[in-house]
C-alpha cells in the first residue's frame, strides 16, 4: 500500500531525479549533440522522429547515472 509520502507510485526525491534527467538530457542533446546530428536524428518541434528517439535515450542514460552514482554513495 502507498504510503502518504508517495505520488502516482513515487517519493518526491524520485520525482527530482525524474526532472533532472529531463533536464540535463534535454540540455545534453539540444546543445552538444544536436549540432553534429545528421538531419533525420534531429528532432522538429510537435513530431514523432527519430530525434525524439534519440533525445530520450540521453534522458535515460542520464537517469541512469543518477541512480548509479546514487547506489554507489550509499556504500
Amino acid at each position: 500500500m502507498a504510503t502518504a509520502r508517495q505520488f502516482l507510485g513515487a517519493t518526491p526525491r524520485r520525482w527530482v531525479e525524474y526532472l533532472i534527467a529531463i533536464l540535463f538530457g534535454n540540455a545534453i542533446y539540444f546543445f552538444s549533440l544536436t549540432p553534429y546530428l545528421p538531419a533525420e536524428l534531429r528532432h522538429s518541434t510537435a513530431a514523432l522522429d527519430w530525434g525524439l528517439l534519440v533525445d530520450f535515450v540521453v534522458c535515460a542514460a542520464v537517469y541512469g547515472l543518477i541512480r548509479l552514482g546514487t547506489r554507489l554513495h550509499r556504500r
